[in-house]
């Protein structure tokens, strides 16, 4: 199995038990670039869950991997903030996203009305994080390569 499909894989899997237990998230980042088709690769698997559900969700990836040390970044005052590692995968895991950005913090839950869009991975559905909203971090975070892509996409 090659490594974008162990990813896809894991992410099956976890998201199946997730779904079972009727939690709020969603995936972001780089690999809803994937998704969406504008990357053709990401490194790791995001994950962005209700603040309600950050307990259930990070039982459930311990069933088939370890929550590994953290690392604070002071970019994020993110609320709840996993690193969890998965037959060599990491995932990301994040509850009450919160970026600094200049003196400001701004901060950005998961809501259920904010997942619109699903993608379906071995017949698992896999709730996916607006385009526009990545955009919107990627820009809070300085990260104007990402910015551009979607733009470039987006015309």
């Amino acid at each position: 199995m090659g490594d974008l499909d162990k990813k896809l894989t894991i992410l099956s899997n976890i998201a199946h038990k997730f779904n079972q237990k009727n939690i709020t998230w969603a995936v972001g980042a780089s690999m809803l670039l994937y998704f969406k088709g504008i990357a053709t690769d990401f490194h790791d698997i995001d994950i962005m869950v209700a603040e309600t559900d950050v307990e259930i969700l990070k039982s459930i990836i311990l069933e088939f991997g370890e929550l590994q040390p953290q690392v604070p970044n002071p970019q994020y005052k993110t609320k709840h903030f996993l690193e969890f590692k998965v037959d060599g995968v990491d995932i990301d895991v994040m509850a009450g996203f919160t970026i600094i950005s200049g003196e400001k913090e701004y901060y950005f839950p998961l809501k259920q009305e904010n997942v619109l869009d699903y993608t379906e991975i071995n017949g698992v559905k896999i709730p996916l994080q607006s385009l526009e909203e990545w955009r919107n971090y990627y820009n809070l975070m300085g990260r104007t390569e990402k910015v551009k892509m979607i733009d470039n996409f987006n015309l």
